[in-house]
């Protein structure tokens, strides 16, 4: 599939699944060249084509495309500079996610999927204005080396992986997480914290022997 089908298709992803609503969030993927290709501003998923999906260089130079770039493209070229292995990012306006992001909360790993899946704790980056030089730098912070997903205080949610269906199960597995969390807390209950050594143990399960031999 071309990239900019790749992108089109996750943009009716990101709504049919209810990661946001109506034309918030935004979404990009790197080639193998290192161009980037990303969502227009404020366009509507639905009715999004190939065309209207802008290419650019890590350095922001328009390869091919008509469409205004979206609003959050520094933040998301930030995180390929930082991050070489990062091949798709997801941002999303998921619910119980923003939950915690709006009290500056990290969601610890508390589930086996998420020490699977989610790299390291999920922490707030600190507030910023969206679109923003800032708001990128914090959320490369937050990010830092080893965590797949990260929360933008009072926005959303930003969730990283090798490829688009990798972020995107980021992103499931980030939610479910958050909602396990929150419902917890609602309860007054408190959770029992994974070890270190469990959780690496579950990377390496998940890296060397989970599914099939390639």
């Amino acid at each position: 599939m071309d990239m900019r089908e790749t992108i089109v298709s996750a943009g009716k992803k990101l709504i049919s699944e209810g990661f946001t609503v109506e034309t918030w969030g935004n979404i990009s993927a790197r080639d193998e060249s290192g161009l980037v290709y990303i969502t227009p501003s404020g366009m509507d998923y639905e009715i999004c084509t190939p065309e209207d999906i802008v290419v650019m260089t890590i350095d922001r130079d328009i390869v091919s495309g008509t469409r205004r770039p979206s609003i959050e493209t520094e933040l998301h070229l930030s995180v390929y500079r930082a991050r070489p292995e990062v091949r798709a990012i997801v941002h999303t306006h998921p619910i119980y996610s923003t939950v915690f992001s709006c009290m500056g909360e990290s969601i610890p790993l508390i589930i086996d999927e998420a020490a699977q899946s989610l790299g390291d704790e999920v922490k707030t980056a600190a507030y910023a204005l969206p679109g923003t030089v800032e708001l990128a730098e914090n959320c490369v912070k937050a990010l830092g080396e080893k965590a797949y997903a990260c929360l933008l205080q009072s926005h959303g949610a930003v969730c990283v992986g090798s490829c688009m269906k990798d972020a995107f199960k980021v992103a499931k597995v980030l939610e479910t997480t958050a909602e396990i969390y929150f419902r917890i807390r609602s309860i007054g209950g408190k959770y029992i914290p994974l070890s270190e050594e469990n959780i690496a143990a579950m990377q390496e399960f998940v890296l060397k022997k989970y599914g099939q031999p390639k």
